[in-house]
């Protein structure tokens, strides 16, 4: 195979997964948080708790969409790098550092060790003033960082799929 071929179709992987992941965090978004939101403290941090708990026990096709995501935008820009230039050099090259600094770097500095801070929680030894502090700790956090994680995985892409379109 080509290196354009394995270019080509590794830049339809990465726009794929980038898209899933974004796709993901815009369901959390607009249908899981406002869902769960609802329902009284205890009830809320046990949901989440839940919820998290399926992604952080390595759900195999999760994991492969939110790691093949990195790797497939990471090998697009390598691969693309030598072949592009100009605007498509540029989106080869901005997409992938948009993914990775504005979804993947504030996944893992701030959401993961939020989600981290929740389920160490036991709430049923938790009393009504501890389960609201702790509710109060996470949620208006973790939606604000979970908007711009949607907000940077849906930019990235949209500059592969640009891209896309270009070649």
């Amino acid at each position: 195979m080509s290196t354009v071929a394995t270019f080509q179709i590794v830049l339809i992987l990465a726009t794929l997964l980038c898209s899933l992941v974004a796709g993901f965090l815009f369901a959390f978004a607009t249908v899981v948080m406002p869902g769960i939101k609802t329902l009284n403290d205890r009830e809320f941090i046990r949901a989440f708790q839940v919820i998290d708990g399926v992604i952080q026990n390595n759900q195999p096709l999760f994991v492969a969409v939110w790691m093949g995501s990195v790797a497939t935008a990471l090998t697009a820009a390598g691969l693309g790098f030598g072949q592009l230039d100009g605007a498509q050099r540029l989106l080869v090259i901005s997409a992938p550092i948009i993914y990775i600094l504005g979804v993947q770097l504030s996944t893992f500095t701030i959401n993961v060790p939020l989600n981290n801070q929740l389920q160490a929680l036991h709430v049923d030894a938790m009393d009504a003033v501890a389960l609201k502090a702790a509710r109060i700790d996470f949620e208006p956090g973790w939606n604000r960082w979970n908007l711009v994680r949607t907000s940077f995985a849906s930019l990235a892409s949209v500059l592969f799929m640009i891209l896309l379109f270009k070649l």
